[in-house]
Order: structure tokens, then sequence, then C-alpha cells
């Protein structure tokens, strides 16, 4: 994760860099606002990505003297079989319909969005540790 929030961080000083110097020749709101915001997603993924170094160390590909084997296991848990992104995804497409066509389809896509982050967050709760074990 080093290299990785590192490679963001450059990024995002590049990024600012570059938006100061877009705002001084150009005065365009709009791409220094894009270039801002870039650099500023740049910041957070570094951020993160070297806060998460620091917690978990180097991983085997970070390593020259890995071996393969170190990489082996499990990396975490992923759902098999969930359509609550799907619905979450039509949700956020209506919501941002609405702010087109009415805002009586932003409030649909609104509740919609809210049943899908709430699907998405407790789709595994009351089950057991295992995912297997579920009987439901």
């Amino acid at each position: 994760m080093r290299a990785e929030g590192i490679l963001f961080s450059i990024l995002a000083v590049f990024l600012g860099g570059s938006t100061l110097v877009y705002w001084f020749t150009s005065y365009d709101p709009t791409g220094t606002t894009a270039l801002a915001l870039s650099a500023a997603l740049g910041t957070l993924i570094g951020y993160y990505a070297l806060f998460l170094h620091r917690r978990i160390g180097f991983r085997p590909s970070d390593r020259g003297d890995a071996d393969i084997e170190e990489g082996a296991g499990e990396i975490g848990f992923f759902s098999p079989h969930s359509w609550w992104p799907l619905v979450a995804a039509a949700a956020s497409a209506t919501l941002m319909l609405g702010l087109i066509f009415g805002w009586w389809l932003f409030v649909l896509g609104a509740i919609a969005q809210i049943v899908g982050v709430v699907g998405i967050l407790f789709q595994y709760e009351g089950r057991t540790a295992e995912y297997g074990d579920a009987s439901h």
C-alpha cells in the first residue's frame, strides 16, 4: 500500500500545482474546480493508502524477497450474489434523472436510494458468523 499511497500523493501535488497555474492563466472556474477536486481525490486516496500501510505493514507483493505462498489465503469477504448494489445503482440513476425531469422523480430516487443503502448495510444481519452456515 505504500507505493500506491506515494503515487497518489505525488499525483495530488501535481494536480494541486496544475490547479494554481490553470487558475492564474485562464480564470476558468469550471476547469479550476475539476482540477481542484481531482487533487482532493488524489489526496484522499493517497492518505488512505498510507494510513492502511501503517496499519497492516508491507504486503507480500510489496517485498522483493517474498514467496508466492505468502500471498495465498483469504483476502476478505465479498458478497457472492447480492442484488442490493444493483438496486442502489438504479436508485442513483433515478435520483440524478430526477434532477433533470422533476422533483417527484428525485423523491422516488431518494427513497429507493435509502432502501438500497439499508439493504447493502444489513443484508447479512442476523446470520451466523460463517456465510455458509446461513440457511435462508
